[in-house]
């Protein structure tokens, strides 16, 4: 069953499922067979999946911009010279990754 335009995801953390809103998320960070979820409210929550397999489950806000981070193009502050600026973290992003961001940071253009 798919819930059409979700706005949420549960994810097992810490033997518990804790209930995620995607607009909540800021960055995703590969660690392995591990990701870790930061979110708008400053917690951290390691869930067991690869970010090549969370990206594919992700709405379309979230983008790849570097082989260990995913964000939210909608928490984005800022970016310069190759970084995101996202809550106080700095963020390279990638050769490979940047003209597509770019791409989608135009889109939102005033």
């Amino acid at each position: 069953m798919e819930i059409k335009d979700r706005t949420f995801a549960f994810i097992k953390t810490d033997k518990k499922l804790v209930k995620l809103f995607f607009r909540d998320i800021t960055v995703i960070k590969g660690l392995g067979n591990y990701v870790e979820i930061n979110t708008l409210s400053h917690k951290k929550y390691i869930y067991y999946k690869s970010l090549k397999e969370l990206i594919e489950t992700l709405p379309d806000e979230f983008m790849r911009v570097h082989n260990s981070y995913i964000v939210n193009l909608t928490n984005i502050e800022s970016f310069e010279d190759n970084q995101l600026v996202c809550q106080d973290q700095k963020i390279a992003v990638a050769k490979s990754y940047k003209d597509c961001l770019i791409t989608a940071l135009n889109t939102m253009m005033l």
